[in-house]
């Protein structure tokens, strides 16, 4: 069983997909606005989230971009738009599987049941610890030698992502890629981010500790020597 929130306008189509999930013994939340969706996951994260594109309030696809900025829950979206440019897009910019409407019950809970259990054999350690640093993913908490981090939303992801792949050099298009969810931007912004990061780690790119930033290739994460 997990907790899925649908985030759907029409009443009788979220009616509908309450009722299957229902079914398959899911605890289902819902909204009907883009924004309440994302109050919601913020608040209290569901394991998965079903989302509808033609919300009132903003557009599905923005919508999926401002959710990907603030967790990564399994999202699977629903749509009308059946056309590989747009479906493309759509993973490209944070989705993890896509239904084109009409769509069976069935069909919803078998997808729903393959990203549930992707996410789960890929679920990294809750908590991360690189040296004297230790990254909590669940808390979204940090704290370098018994001393917690006061951290912005963006630098807490970019730490939490290179912890993860500690003592390996992780490219900058893959950061812009997966940590801003941009296929391409300016290099300054990484470079802001690492500089406040280095910061409140007490060091600098001069003397770096931690982040190791290698010229030409990217930044890695390591154990202070």
């Amino acid at each position: 069983m997990a907790t899925v929130l649908v985030v759907e306008d029409d009443e009788y189509v979220r009616s509908a997909i309450i009722q299957e999930l229902s079914r398959h013994q899911h605890a289902v939340r819902s909204a009907g606005r883009a924004l309440d969706a994302l109050r919601e996951i913020t608040q209290d994260p569901p394991d998965a989230v079903i989302l509808d594109l033609g919300l009132p309030d903003l557009d599905g696809s923005e919508a999926l971009k401002m959710v990907r900025s603030v967790s990564s829950v399994p999202v699977i979206v629903a749509t009308a738009r059946d056309n590989e440019a747009e479906v493309v897009r759509l993973l490209q910019a944070g989705a993890d599987d896509y239904l084109v409407k009409p769509f069976s019950g069935d069909h919803l809970n078998a997808r729903l049941d393959a990203v549930l259990r992707r996410a789960r054999n890929a679920a990294p350690s809750p908590t991360l610890c690189v040296g004297g640093l230790w990254v909590d993913l669940n808390r979204r908490e940090a704290g370098l030698d018994g001393v917690p981090l006061t951290l912005t939303r963006r630098e807490f992801d970019l730490l939490a992502y290179l912890a993860a792949r500690a003592d390996r050099v992780v490219p900058r298009k893959q950061l812009l890629a997966e940590v801003w969810q941009q296929s391409y931007g300016d290099d300054q912004t990484i470079d802001v981010h690492l500089s406040w990061l280095r910061r409140k780690l007490g060091e600098s790119a001069a003397t770096p500790r931690y982040l190791h930033t290698v010229r030409g290739v990217g930044v890695m994460l390591t154990t202070p020597r």
